[in-house]
């Protein structure tokens, strides 16, 4: 492996923060190149320190994989005024709403996880979410944060306290208004 003088590919360079939208935010430590199968590959190398994770990604593969910038800050305010908002809850089986918070968390697209955020969302007072339920929040919760972190340049806990507020500013709704919210997605 060959770390390339050039520090800058397809408009990203080395030491920029980039989201992947299987990871989330990462840091593009090194452009390399690397000998594959006899052919050389110019990689990006990311790493994601809260998953102590590092990837490879051919800079030729950054179109297809959906690899982009951080959000501009007024994406980062659209998401936050995303949460606000009254949840959409279908009226599907869990399993096929679970497939698509997941599809929304894996899309990279920070108003997408802004949706599964304030779909998600239980405040104290609101019945418990099954493991599954808690499970993609919080994904999609860590994934806002830290992607809003980076931008606003807020430690990861200042981030979800400002995500917090902003989900403390939505309606609130009791069971009653989760039923006539169904049946409102389902018409």
């Amino acid at each position: 492996m060959v770390a390339k003088k050039s520090q800058q590919r397809l408009g990203f360079k080395t030491g920029e923060y980039v989201v992947y939208p299987a990871h989330g935010v990462g840091v593009i430590v090194s452009i390399e190149e690397q000998e594959v199968a006899g052919l050389t590959l110019e990689l990006f190398v990311i790493s994601f320190e809260q998953d102590k994770l590092t990837l490879r990604v051919p800079v030729a593969k950054i179109k297809s994989v959906g690899m982009r910038k951080l959000a501009e800050e007024d994406m980062v305010a659209q998401a936050l005024t995303t949460v606000t908002g009254r949840a959409r809850v279908k009226r599907t089986m869990w399993s096929r709403r679970a497939q698509e918070y997941e599809a929304k968390i894996n899309s990279g697209d920070l108003i997408a996880i802004s949706e599964v955020v304030r779909d998600l969302y239980r405040s104290d007072d609101q019945p418990e979410q099954s493991y599954s339920e808690r499970q993609l929040f919080e994904q999609a919760m860590d994934r806002m944060s830290r992607e809003i972190g980076v931008v606003n340049k807020l430690t990861l806990t200042e981030a979800v306290q400002l995500i917090e507020k902003n989900l403390a500013k939505s309606p609130k709704r009791s069971k009653a208004d989760a039923a006539d919210t169904d049946e409102e997605a389902a018409a």
